[in-house]
């Protein structure tokens, strides 16, 4: 069978407010929500390259970081380059992200979005 063609548009989140959790991801990376519902959100580089959606879960429960057993586990999560580490770790916060009390690397910086999900910084191209 041949492949037939096939490309990632997006990552999905889940959020109990896809409104706020696009607008945030929309500030952060400087992109442009492109679909704004109740229960989905879309946020597009502006190069309108792979995105990132946001999905309306009623009964959604934040990740724990790090992992605990027997609690809500992380799914994914993005890996973000930055330029400047230190700047991207004040952007993000300014943006509405919090820094995790758990940092396992010296060159990156774990950061919980405002639904909790995790994201990772780290210097590299941008």
């Amino acid at each position: 069978m041949a492949r037939p063609g096939m490309r990632i548009s997006a990552a999905v989140l889940g959020a109990p407010d896809p409104q706020a959790l696009g607008a945030f991801y929309a500030r952060l990376l400087g992109w442009t929500v492109v679909e704004n519902q109740p229960v989905w959100v879309r946020v597009r580089p502006p190069s309108g390259e792979t995105g990132l959606s946001i999905q309306l879960e009623p009964d959604y429960v934040r990740p724990v970081w790090p992992a605990v057993p027997g609690e809500q586990q992380m799914m994914s999560h993005l890996d973000i380059a930055v330029d400047d580490l230190e700047a991207g770790v004040a952007w993000a916060l300014d943006a509405g992200a919090r820094l995790a009390d758990y940092q396992p690397q010296e060159h990156v910086r774990v950061m919980l979005d405002p639904a909790g999900h995790p994201f990772c910084l780290f210097l590299g191209q941008v």
